[in-house]
């Protein structure tokens, strides 16, 4: 059967929805596609090949900003109408952080910006030089706050593109999204087999498992997601899995020992965690599934499960290939240097509290602050914890707004998980634990800079404001996860 593109306005199911929602494809596919979901696939697809690295000097942020801009105009010229609805608390954070990168660009009288804290050397400086001293913005790296607030189109047009989608089409996503983590897991594979997979839109490193990504923790993190994405694809709706529920289950430890073979201890814990929540997500389809069978078998197969994963986890040892492992057990220089370097990074947060040293400028304000015992032949990119990062950036502006977006994330997640179970609950509380999962990982990293996952953030986040909301309420029971 043909798929037939077409726009799909807001509010148009409630005389054809059973029409649209009906008509499929022998894969289960609806066999008709919006064309919001057709540039949200395109979009992701951009993303996946360009968006893996957060540097500002690679060729893949070209390519995403160009394609970010001309899928908002290619939505302002042919979208009839959005509506916010259940997503205005992120439109109001992502548009709450487009405003104080902006504020971080207004020009300061002299006397004012030198007043600021941190400013003193700056100060002595321009005294020593006898030169009339212009204007500046806060940011102490202006071209690095430009490129800071040029990076956040990637999360509004994504949000844009999303609030086009019809409630029936959000859950497709799930597929989508597990579809670009299994293609980034074979990229990764590939590197790892030593076929090596040069990607030029980004500055990965060689001989890294690290998939589409410029850094394996970052790669470990999107794989670490489709452990919870696999099982939800095939367990959470209303009816029989059939040939999903082996799938799922293959991908999961494929999922797994990539993981192991990336090299990212931080991925490897949460790893470990996304296998018990995903299980978690989909006890309730599990039962379901195997209600026809005696009540033994559903513990039997979580326990195989287990069991399986752990001697695929041992033979990965046995045969070297756990390289996660590996680095965990053995205390390596870069680790050293995340320990050795928080001291410095903590006294810069001291030193520019309240207002802030600038979005971006982490690199060359640590080089100046950097005591000698810390150099070294290559240099420390990030605070490698973006949530104090966050706060030396932005001071006390960049704390608030780090607050609230934890506070609505608790207040969301506890409204998902209190909701019960069922197709209707589900995407709530699968957009619940993978930003759980970004904010546990940018505590030793900084995952949530790159294009690929800052779309995954938002995607997380129109998920789990569902919960509770008309969007949710309206999903159907035979929603389609693909």
């Amino acid at each position: 059967m043909s798929a037939t593109c077409r726009w799909v306005p807001r509010g148009a199911d409630a005389g054809h929805g059973k029409e649209a929602t009906d008509m499929r494809s022998p894969l289960g596919l609806r066999a008709r596609t919006s064309f919001p979901l057709i540039l949200a696939c395109l979009y992701l697809l951009v993303l996946w090949l360009a968006g893996g690295a957060s540097r500002a000097d690679a060729l893949g942020q070209v390519v995403v900003r160009a394609a970010s801009w001309t899928m908002l105009i290619v939505v302002a010229l042919a979208q009839p109408r959005a509506t916010l609805d259940s997503a205005r608390p992120i439109a109001l954070l992502i548009g709450a952080s487009i405003l104080l990168a902006l504020l971080q660009l207004v020009p300061l009288p002299p006397e004012l910006w030198q007043a600021l804290p941190g400013r003193a050397l700056f100060a002595q400086a321009a005294d020593l030089s006898g030169q009339p001293q212009p204007w500046r913005p806060l940011a102490i790296v202006p071209g690095a706050a430009i490129n800071a607030a040029g990076s956040l189109v990637v999360p509004v047009a994504m949000l844009v593109l999303l609030i086009g989608l019809e409630p029936q089409e959000r859950p497709r996503l799930v597929g989508i999204m597990l579809g670009l983590v299994v293609a980034s897991t074979l990229v990764g594979l590939l590197q790892f087999s030593g076929a090596g997979f040069d990607n030029l839109l980004i500055n990965d490193t060689v001989g890294e498992v690290s998939g589409t990504f410029a850094n394996r923790n970052h790669f470990a993190l999107f794989v670490a997601v489709g452990c919870l994405l696999a099982p939800v694809w095939a367990f959470v709706e209303d009816r029989r899995p059939g040939w999903r529920a082996p799938v799922s289950v293959g991908l999961i430890l494929l999922f797994t020992l990539t993981i192991l073979a990336s090299g990212s201890r931080a991925g490897m814990a949460i790893g470990i965690l996304a296998l018990g929540t995903g299980l978690l997500l989909v006890q309730q389809g599990i039962r379901r599934t195997l209600r026809r069978y005696p009540r033994w078998v559903f513990p039997a197969l979580i326990a195989a499960i287990v069991i399986a994963i752990g001697v695929l986890v041992l033979i990965s040892i046995a045969a070297d290939r756990a390289i996660s492992i590996q680095r965990a057990i053995a205390v390596d220089a870069e680790q050293d240097m995340r320990s050795r370097g928080l001291p410095t990074v903590l006294a810069m947060v001291r030193e520019y509290w309240p207002w802030g040293s600038g979005l971006g400028g982490f690199d060359p304000l640590f080089r100046i602050n950097e005591p000698f015992g810390l150099l070294k032949p290559t240099y420390f990119n990030h605070a490698h914890n973006d949530l104090i990062e966050v706060v030396l950036d932005a001071g006390l502006p960049g704390l608030l707004l780090l607050v609230a977006a934890l506070v609505w994330w608790a207040a969301a997640s506890v409204r998902a998980w209190r909701a019960g179970a069922g197709v209707h609950h589900a995407l709530p509380k699968l957009g619940s634990a993978i930003l759980l999962f970004v904010i546990l990982a940018s505590a030793f990293d900084y995952p949530a800079r790159t294009p690929l996952m800052m779309a995954t953030i938002v995607i997380a986040a129109m998920w789990l404001s569902e919960s509770g909301s008309r969007g949710s309420r309206a999903l159907p029971r035979n929603g389609q996860y693909l």
